[in-house]
This record gives structure tokens, C-alpha cells and sequence, in this order.
């Protein structure tokens, strides 16, 4: 069952050298480090700059680098696998 608010949905995305940080539709801003996602952590910028938001804001999709993170897992701060 999906427990999604509309406001905890994502609206924006941005990638430092360091940190994905995305913005949610009430206003709120997520930071992981980048090193959490090993296929992001690797890739070029003109990978990570290809991303999609999935399932009207649950989550994110990075087709260059065969990469999908759920909002949820970020909010409870869940690391991809290696």
C-alpha cells in the first residue's frame, strides 16, 4: 500500500560532486551522499544529468546507468546494493 502524501512527492532533482539532493513537492529538500549509489558514484556527468522521476514522484530513474531509487528509500535512508 502506498503511504505517499502528495507533498512527499518528487519534484526536482540535483546532483553535486558529492550529494543527490531532491526536492519535494511541499518543499522539503533530501540529501544522501552520492557514494551511497555505487552506479551513480561512477558515472559521468552526462549519465547522471539523463534522470526521469517514475510513479507520479516515488521514485527516479537513471536509463544510462541502469539505476532506480525510491523516494521511500531515501527517506529512510536505505543504500543501494554494490
Amino acid at each position: 500500500m502506498n503511504t505517499f502524501t502528495l507533498g512527499e512527492r518528487i519534484q526536482h532533482v540535483a546532483i553535486s560532486a558529492t550529494h543527490l539532493i531532491v526536492r519535494l513537492a511541499d518543499g522539503r529538500q533530501i540529501s544522501t551522499p552520492l557514494e551511497w549509489y555505487p552506479r551513480l558514484a561512477g558515472a559521468s556527468r552526462a549519465q547522471l544529468d539523463q534522470w526521469e522521476i517514475i510513479g507520479d514522484g516515488e521514485g527516479l530513474h537513471w536509463p544510462l546507468c541502469d539505476e532506480d531509487l525510491s523516494l521511500s528509500g531515501m527517506l529512510r535512508g536505505v543504500r543501494a546494493p554494490a
